[in-house]
């Protein structure tokens, strides 16, 4: 008999360590357990309206010394979806039942209808325990943003920039009775300066594509690949005979990170330019983020843009179709510039040295084309720097070779600085760089350049300057 009880008691605890394995199996201990106590809390009542919107709500725990707190709620128990209700630096939260109404409108919450919430606090990897009512809401005027939600995170894909990076949703209670126009907006968290992301009508949602998103936030003023606190809003607005109605949504903010952009290289081509039309003797202008521009010769005639130094694939001009997958075309091209012939574009300025620009936002934006002062057929042009001691008086000239071009063969020390003037004086023909230190480079005459800083190493070099096109070019000697 002993003998069976032993065996009993034996068979007892394998049974109860099997069960405790087995609950330990099913655990998720990717879920912290809780660590400071939330106390419940009331809203003062489960059916909430709009003559409560100021009334307290108020959240106490007992951790401290923490920097920061995160209130958190959720429509499920595993907080799968959680939405940020606020932040707090002490133990206690506080905000108004207003507030969380239109945060749990945000989340999905239908008004009239009753539904359970439920809300902690994080602090870094620790989270509290969990409180939980059940909540009637009620409707407010105007849009209500249900996507994306408080505190939700974005990382923009730049290997697919027309996909949908999100889908901006929101609801709308109110009655308008004719058509109502949303529009769709973000800014960087913190500022006023908001951006359009588009609109549309009598529908509550708007696709954007990770192009469009991406511009709108950079422009915002957001760091690159980083996460940065984002803003949206969406405004409904009507017009009738009653007159007219704009209603605004509560700002919902999120965070995006944006990628940095690619722009596109641009090659100037054609009869209007020193180039002619050989395609691999085209002007590559100084690209820097989105501008490219270069200060080179113009003349009546035509002239189009390259996207490398041959005629395919890419190719610019303004009268092409969009959806030409291997040409583009600009938007918008200053006074100067009109419609040429096979689809070039013309110059129709007097022949001189202009700045060109090209705005190049995700395709090409603009073109504009300014007149200088400076000039390109001049007899003499001479080197000045930190090689004479910046006297321009003791300047060394080049040898002219025709068409604009000027040579000289010279020792450079390295990390010297100099530039060209057009006459042993400082005066108006004065040409420097308009890029970065290197063997090559793009110059610009007085007042709208710096020192070219050559770090080369000690060396004979080929210095030839081309003010027709406007580049300069340093090549060792053997």
């Amino acid at each position: 008999m002993k003998n069976i009880f032993k065996y009993f008691i034996v068979a007892l605890v394998a049974a109860f360590v099997i069960t405790a394995c087995d609950n330990d199996a099913d655990r998720d201990w990717t879920t912290p357990e809780a660590s400071f106590k939330l106390h419940d809390t009331s809203l003062g009542s489960n059916v909430l309206y709009e003559t409560m919107k100021n009334n307290p709500f108020v959240l106490t725990w007992d951790k401290t010394g923490a920097s920061e707190y995160t209130v958190v709620f959720s429509s499920t128990e595993d907080f799968a979806n959680k939405v940020t209700l606020g932040t707090a630096s002490t133990n206690t939260f506080l905000t108004t039942v207003g507030d969380f109404n239109g945060k749990l409108l945000q989340a999905g919450f239908s008004p009239y209808a009753s539904k359970t919430v439920y809300v902690r606090v994080e602090s870094g990897s620790e989270i509290s325990n969990a409180i939980n009512f059940t909540v009637t809401v009620y409707p407010i005027a105007g849009p209500i943003i249900t996507a994306p939600t408080a505190g939700s995170a974005l990382v923009l894909n730049s290997a697919d920039q027309t996909a949908v990076a999100t889908t901006i949703t929101w609801n709308d209670y109110s009655n308008y009775g004719v058509d109502v126009k949303y529009l769709v907006e973000v800014a960087k968290a913190g500022t006023t300066t908001f951006t359009s992301l588009g609109e549309v009508t009598n529908v509550k949602s708007l696709a954007v594509t990770n192009k469009d998103l991406n511009t709108a936030v950079v422009n915002s003023g957001a760091a690159m690949s980083q996460a940065n606190d984002i803003d949206v809003r969406v405004t409904a607005s009507t017009t009738s005979t009653g007159g007219s109605i704009v209603l605004k949504s509560a700002i919902v903010t999120f965070k995006v990170t944006p990628y940095q952009v690619d722009y596109p290289n641009f090659f100037l081509v054609g009869a209007a330019s020193a180039a002619g039309w050989d395609a691999a003797g085209s002007i590559n202008l100084y690209k820097h983020d989105n501008i490219s521009e270069i200060y080179t010769y113009l003349q009546p005639d035509n002239f189009r843009f390259l996207g490398q130094a041959d005629w395919n694939p890419l190719n610019y001009s303004i009268d092409l179709p969009a959806t030409d997958a291997e040409k583009r075309y600009f938007k918008t091209v200053s006074s100067n510039v009109e419609f040429g012939d096979h689809e070039n574009m013309k110059f129709t300025g007097a022949a001189g040295i202009y700045k060109v620009v090209v705005d190049a936002d995700f395709g090409v934006k603009s073109l504009t084309v300014t007149a200088t002062t400076a000039e390109w057929d001049i007899p003499n042009l001479y080197l000045v720097g930190s090689i004479q001691d910046w006297k321009p008086e003791v300047a060394e000239q080049f040898n002219p070779i025709g068409n604009g071009k000027f040579e000289m063969i010279r020792q450079i020390p390295d990390n010297a600085e100099f530039k060209f003037i057009g006459q042993q004086a400082w005066g108006n023909l004065d040409y420097g760089n308009i890029t970065s230190a290197g063997n090559t480079g793009f110059i610009g005459p007085k007042d709208h350049n710096g020192n070219i800083k050559f770090n080369g190493g000690d060396s004979f070099y080929t210095i030839t300057v081309d003010l027709k096109r406007g580049t300069y070019k340093l090549t060792k000697m053997n």
